[in-house]
């Protein structure tokens, strides 16, 4: 076993949140170990996740665009899928981001270990390389940025059938029947990509709802679409057991509302994801860790031992590449002694669905769970000259304002695009903005961006676009 001299800053994990600590750590003139058990940087976003999954997601929408033109007069034939072509494309994306970050290491002479780590003592981690080789890093301050895994169901049998979201990207074979376990971001996002490429799709949710944690109403546009396209849609419904043969692989459900066992060609487990928490050795290192893997932290992202911090999907929910990276650039300005404190007003959550949605900051789920006021102003697509020209007006977009202060407490999205809207109210909720700053704001005509401001006139009650009768607050 090899020992290196100690680093200023030991990073475990080199995904969207560990290389960005890394590199701003660097940035400040710390010397920086990068341990990443992939073979390349990235983490799970950049290698089996995000980035894999939106390149396949695009190709889903081509084809799913190409189906919706007919609305416009416009036939294409039935497209033919080169699923080899189509993987290497979606590798090329992955190769050229994960060789950018290689070099961006190099550049900040950041030294990158790869393998598995795990803590040895409060100042050590103990590395196994791809071939069983062993170091020992030492360090001064660490960041552990070790990420989450898929949640596993028991009872599931051992049969390459049955995949995870990482075995969907793998994106093997296009199988006639799937079934997706699990009614969330990532089931539904992959359930629209082996829709479009041709498979029948059912998903099954054990809760009453698609989503859980985002507005029903938001989620009902995506619901009623989806409801037209695929096999079936079944809630509040859960697997009692799968038997694997030859001919596929016999699911059986229960539940109030649960079908009759159906056999399929593959299953997507998509239950969720557990923190990486209990698999590092924390305890070697005196970190808490509680029963769900996830270690807490404060403001500056510091563990119980002070000199040891924890960012990303390991610290808990939202398990959100965007916020790991925030959380990155915290921890690495906190050991390099500067003011930061991570202190978000919002972390938006986005679908990459078709359509897609996004939501920030209060939801009406959570104002009405906890009790908080709240007015909600809605725009309707329907109404938007740019959704309509598009044949896609089925979206919505909505605020949450306080009421009296009319400050923008969240908002809501449901739409082509959703994802790349959201980011304008998140910036309108971390300034502390009021509806009127939103509705004055000068949008562009005919987009999709101007249905925040018209959603922010309709809060106010100044909007000319809709009539919600003769009423001003601007008086």
């Amino acid at each position: 076993m090899s020992e290196e001299g100690q680093a200023d800053v030991l990073v475990l994990g080199g995904g969207p949140g560990g290389y960005t600590a890394a590199f701003r750590a660097a940035d400040l003139g710390l010397s920086v170990t990068l341990v990443e058990r992939y073979e390349r940087l990235g983490g799970v976003c950049l290698n089996v996740g995000c980035i894999p999954s939106k390149a396949l997601l695009h190709a889903a929408k081509v084809m799913t665009d190409a189906e919706d033109a007919s609305a416009m007069g416009i036939a294409f034939g039935a497209p033919e899928v080169d699923l080899d072509a189509l993987r290497g494309a979606t590798a090329k994306v992955v190769t050229t981001l994960t060789g950018g970050l290689d070099g961006l290491a190099k550049r900040r002479k950041v030294r990158v270990v790869r393998g598995t780590g795990t803590f040895t003592s409060p100042n050590a981690l103990r590395v196994e390389g791809p071939d069983g080789e062993e170091e020992t890093v030492a360090f001064a301050h660490a960041i552990i940025a070790a990420g989450s895994q898929a949640a596993r169901i028991p009872g599931l049998p051992d049969d390459p059938r049955v995949m995870d979201s990482t075995g969907a990207l793998a994106l093997d074979e296009v199988p006639g029947r799937l079934l997706v376990i699990g009614g969330g971001i990532i089931g539904l996002e992959m359930a629209t990509v082996y829709d479009a490429l041709g498979s029948r799709v059912t998903v099954v949710e054990m809760l009453d709802r698609l989503i859980p944690g985002c507005d029903p109403d938001l989620v009902a546009p995506l619901q009623k679409r989806i409801g037209r396209r695929y096999e079936a849609i079944h809630l509040g419904v859960r697997v009692s057991g799968v038997e694997a043969a030859d001919d596929g692989l016999r699911v059986a459900f229960e539940g109030d509302d649960a079908p009759e066992a159906v056999t399929v060609d593959r299953i997507l487990v998509a239950v969720g994801r557990r923190a990486n928490g209990g698999a590092i050795g924390a305890d070697a290192a005196g970190v808490e860790v509680d029963d769900r893997g996830v270690i807490a932290v404060d403001a500056q992202m510091r563990t119980n031992v002070a000199h040891i911090h924890a960012i990303g999907d390991i610290v808990g929910d939202p398990m959100l590449a965007h916020k790991a990276s925030h959380q990155g650039v915290v921890a690495a300005e906190a050991i390099a002694g500067l003011p930061a404190a991570f202190d978000a007003r919002a972390i938006p959550s986005v679908a990459y669905t078709d359509p897609e949605i996004a939501w920030a900051g209060l939801t009406e789920t959570a104002a009405e769970a906890d009790g908080t006021p709240y007015e909600v102003a809605v725009f309707p697509w329907a109404a938007s000259g740019r959704a309509l020209a598009t044949h896609r007006a089925e979206g919505r977009t909505k605020l949450l304002v306080e009421p009296g202060s009319r400050r923008i407490l969240g908002a809501g999205i449901v739409g082509v695009n959703a994802g790349e809207l959201i980011a304008e109210a998140v910036h309108a909720i971390e300034m502390g903005a009021d509806a009127e700053d939103l509705g004055r704001t000068i949008h562009p005509h005919p987009t999709l961006s101007e249905t925040l401001m018209f959603s922010a006139e309709a809060a106010e009650g100044t909007i000319t676009d809709l009539y919600l009768g003769k009423r001003s607050r601007r008086d």
